[in-house]
């Protein structure tokens, strides 16, 4: 469990992979390397609860600078390497950063907030520089490998996406436990995934977002070797754990459907059989996609539904999902609370606005309001992630939407999900968002944008084409009545769906309302 333990046990063994390059970090460099850093890090005055940020694509010392935050017991809040300047200087700036890395590949936006974040007082550049940055490499060299006095464990702060508004900073309470102190993710991965020294973890997301960060700091904690794709892809996918043995991975829904539309004879050139939990999360998966990955990869996936909040874990395995389908679960952290307006809580198979008591507190930096906003106004103490669901007798947890995209047409509450659902498996589907937009008549009428396999199949054959094949699935008035063509969705590397860019298009439109009604193809 301490880092440091591991790598005098076995300093040669691969601590890291780099799925595309090949580099690999052994536990001797990733111990080495981060105490350097954290050596460096404390002779710059930094202390335990002090915050260190970064922003990097997945580079091969990613979880380094992480582990160096870590065993300094140091908040650490890893960025997402696609923001732009104003969003980028606003999460450095809000998180009370004192140090600042970054990688030669994000150098401009890097580059361009130096002068709007003042506080930091240390800020380092990985595989060249840029005016106003000290060369991460030169820098670190000149500490000692050893580790520094006093070793307690940090904590990560991630940022929410921001679709609406600015991101918002979670800060969970940092235990400045001592070095190596088992946490709750690693007890729970121990439960849930048994994990060992012999184990592989594939990462085939975006290392700065929540799960893959977390997850791939605790795999390391019991000696395993994490192989990183530095972007995913299908195939390549497949042939990362044929390679490398891959016994545990984590994925969303998005890859699960890429995946599925390889053609059968690519599906089928890869060996699979080395793993033994497949993870997803992140998304709602729709029905039929999990039935066809348990039919391929056997009945090692597994689920659950949390929050970089922390406030809850909702989990199922395999064979109870195929008794519950559609099931994300049931809570092992946290007590669910489904509750109406009036906050009464609602009987099974009623869907509400999800709540959840009895799990740890977090709050959202420096923003009371949105803190407070995440409370239920009733005075429980419980908190929500915005989500709407409903609990079945055995109390599994089904989510039914997001509450902010919910559609009301004609006085009926519409959730797009189902028609997202429904539109995703079809076969000249490679990506789909459903919301509302404005509707002269209805108040909002369903909208649906399609991202097609083929683009040169965009057009009115094919809207009507999947208007149909969504109407054959589910109730009409839940329906697109109108369909846009995309070559490309704003998706989130992790496979989150920026919906509300898409939304606000269409709500800042004038004269969408007219439009609705009759479709139209882009």
């Amino acid at each position: 469990m301490h880092l440091g333990q591991i790598a005098e046990r076995t300093p040669g063994k691969p601590a890291v992979i780099m799925a595309g390059s090949g580099r690999v970090i052994t536990y001797r460099e990733l111990n080495e390397e981060s105490n350097r850093l954290a050596q460096l890090l404390h002779a710059e005055g930094l202390r335990p609860g002090d915050h260190i940020a970064f922003m990097l694509e997945n580079h091969p010392l990613f979880l380094a600078i992480a582990w160096a935050a870590q065993r300094s017991g140091l908040y650490y809040t890893a960025i997402s390497s696609r923001l732009q300047a104003d969003e980028l200087a606003y999460i450095v700036d809000n998180c009370g950063a004192k140090a600042f890395i970054a990688s030669a590949a994000v150098a401009g936006p890097a580059e361009a907030i130096t002068g709007r974040t003042p506080n930091v007082g240390l800020r380092l550049m990985l595989d060249g520089t840029a005016p106003g940055f000290r060369s991460y490499e030169q820098e670190v060299a000149r500490h000692p490998a050893t580790p520094i006095e006093n070793e307690c464990e940090g904590m990560d702060m991630l940022y929410s996406s921001g679709t609406t508004g600015r991101p918002k900073g979670i800060k969970p309470k940092i235990s400045l436990a001592p070095m190596g102190e088992q946490g709750p993710l690693f007890q729970l991965l121990s439960l849930l995934f048994q994990p060992d020294e012999n184990s592989v973890y594939l990462s085939p997301a975006p290392l700065y977002h929540a799960a893959p960060l977390r997850y791939c700091i605790n795999f390391i904690r019991f000696g395993a070797t994490i192989v990183v794709m530095e972007r995913f892809d299908p195939e390549q996918a497949l042939a990362a754990i044929e390679k490398h043995g891959v016994t545990h991975s984590q994925w969303v829904p998005t890859m699960f459907i890429r995946m599925l539309k390889l053609p059968e004879e690519t599906r089928a050139k890869y060996d699979l059989s080395s793993l033994r939990c497949a993870v997803h999360a992140a998304a709602p998966c729709p029905i039929p996609v999990k039935e066809q990955m348990i039919s391929w990869w056997g009945p090692v996936l597994h689920e659950y539904y949390a929050g970089t909040e922390g406030n809850c874990f909702v989990y199922t395995n395999s064979d109870d999902w195929l008794a519950h389908k559609g099931t994300v679960g049931r809570p092992l952290l946290g007590r669910i609370h489904v509750c109406g307006e009036d906050g009464a809580e609602l009987p099974p198979g009623e869907s509400g606005t999800l709540y959840f008591g009895e799990g740890p507190e977090f709050e959202y930096h420096g923003d009371p309001a949105k803190t407070e906003a995440s409370r239920d106004p009733w005075g429980h103490g419980w908190t929500t992630l915005g989500d709407v669901g409903y609990v079945d007798e055995d109390g599994f947890l089904y989510l039914t939407d997001r509450k902010s995209y919910m559609i009301i047409s004609g006085g009926v509450n519409i959730y797009p999900q189902e028609a997202e659902n429904a539109l995703a498996v079809h076969p000249k589907v490679a990506d789909v968002a459903v919301f509302g937009v404005p509707d002269p008549e209805m108040g909002e009428a369903v909208k649906a944008v399609v991202q097609p396999v083929d683009p040169a199949a965009a057009g009115p054959d094919l809207e009507a084409e999947l208007i149909a094949y969504c109407r054959d699935h589910l109730a009409h008035y839940k329906c697109p009545r109108s369909i846009d063509f995309r070559d490309e969705l704003p998706r989130h590397p992790t496979g989150k769906l920026y919906k509300r860019l898409l939304k606000d298009e269409y709500w800042n439109r004038p004269g969408e309302g007219q439009r609705s009604k009759t479709g139209s193809s882009a």
